[in-house]
């Protein structure tokens, strides 16, 4: 019972995070790739079979493949965020009246997440075609 019970929140966590996801397809607000990301780690904790669907979606099972093989974030997601980041969070600093501690965290914040994201690669190092295992 307990493991059912944790296999439906995580699904049900992950259907929140992969709709919210496909809503950042079209609002700049949420970040699309993330949040796919996120709902492929819950489903594949939840559900194989959810997670193995979703891998194959044409658009969004692609960016799930390049980042559990290889840990890449695409060029163009990685454009993508950061244009979305850095509007929402200057308005934050610049407009929102809070406290200079909170300001400096969401500065800190978004530091943080566009450093992880640039971090990444933005291409598999493995040649096109070469599979492992």
């Amino acid at each position: 019972m307990r493991q059912l019970t944790k296999n439906w929140l995580l699904i049900t966590a992950g259907w929140i995070s992969l709709i919210l996801g496909v809503i950042g397809a079209f609002l700049p607000i949420l970040p699309t790739t993330p949040l796919v990301i996120l709902a492929a780690f819950l489903f594949s904790k939840g559900s194989t079979r959810l997670h193995g669907w979703l891998l194959a979606q044409p658009y969004l099972g692609a960016l799930i493949v390049d980042w559990e093989r290889n840990g890449v974030i695409r060029r163009r997601a990685k454009w993508m965020a950061t244009a979305a980041i850095i509007p929402l969070f200057s308005y934050t600093v610049l407009f929102v009246p809070v406290h200079g501690v909170i300001k400096g965290i969401v500065v800190l914040t978004g530091i943080g997440v566009l450093a992880f994201i640039w971090t990444r690669p933005s291409a598999s190092a493995k040649p096109a075609g070469a599979e492992v295992g």
